[in-house]
């Protein structure tokens, strides 16, 4: 062995221990690294769910406030709560129904209404929502909006089961057609199967957007002020063309400045002052 092999050995060997030791650094590093990112991701989970529950405590301890306030029959008290409540999103049908009845025990049918409507565009069938709503109207004398007979045929649903049924079909519908393309044989029920789930996606959009538009749909707004007027002109000197009870229906079609253009019961259209009214859905 010459002089050189000597010297290129002994390089080698110091090159692969110092390679070695670098690789051991390196996997105790990235190991730590790993820890560190596990531990990271440990307390960001539990930060998030201890801040998600303390937020549902103190939904849950405020809506308990708020009726504990009704039950002593102390109705503004239990508004504020309820309408606290609302503001910071916490919605549900419940907290719209109990909002109704406080409003409605202080003789306020306007926000009772239209409360009571927010409940039951959540929860479409909500029976004790559906018979305050009724009690509500008969004592303000509001009055409604004439549903055409698409609406009243197809609110047996809600938009979400819907949209859940467009979902389902549309899949479905791609499943059967993938089978038809690739499939040797193209079997009839398939082809039967992809009918039926196009016809019932088409139809479930249909509904999705009668509903949508309809009068029970998002331009929907509930009189809340007391002696409203609609009018021919955006002014308080215009011919009235209807007298809106609180709680009455109507329906937004435009807007221009402080007042709505909105389609009226009894098929009527007028502006009405923007601040008299509220949308039920928010």
């Amino acid at each position: 062995m010459n002089f050189f092999t000597v010297i290129q050995s002994a390089v080698e060997e110091s090159r692969d221990a110092i390679q070695e030791q670098f690789h051991g650094v390196s996997r105790l590093h990235f190991a730590s690294l790993g820890v560190t990112a596990n531990r990271t991701l440990a307390i960001l989970f539990c930060l998030t769910f201890g801040i998600a529950s303390v937020g549902f405590a103190q939904s849950d301890a405020e809506f308990a406030k708020a009726n504990q306030g009704y039950a002593q029959g102390r109705f503004k008290e239990a508004i504020d709560g309820y309408e606290s409540l609302v503001r910071s999103g916490q919605w549900s049908a419940n907290v719209f129904y109990d909002l109704g009845n406080a409003y409605f025990r202080t003789n306020d049918f306007g926000r009772a209404i239209l409360n009571y409507e927010r409940s039951l565009a959540l929860e479409q069938h909500h029976p004790e929502a559906t018979a305050n709503l009724q009690i509500a109207r008969d004592e303000a004398h509001a009055l409604e909006l004439q549903q055409s007979w698409p609406d009243r045929y197809l609110r047996f649903a809600s938009i979400n089961q819907y949209s859940i049924t467009a979902v389902v079909a549309f899949w479905i519908g791609v499943f059967c057609l993938i089978t038809l393309i690739f499939a040797r044989r193209r079997p009839a029920a398939a082809i039967v199967l992809l009918v039926l789930a196009f016809s019932t996606f088409s139809g479930a959009i249909f509904a999705i957007w009668q509903l949508d538009r309809g009068a029970k749909g998002r331009t929907l707004a509930i009189v809340t002020a007391e002696n409203v007027q609609a009018r021919i002109a955006t002014a308080d000197t215009a011919n009235s063309v209807l007298v809106l009870p609180p709680g009455s229906e109507v329906k937004i079609v435009s807007t221009r400045g402080d007042w709505i253009y909105a389609a009226l019961p009894n098929n009527l259209r007028g502006w009405i002052p923007a601040k008299s009214t509220e949308r039920v859905r928010l």
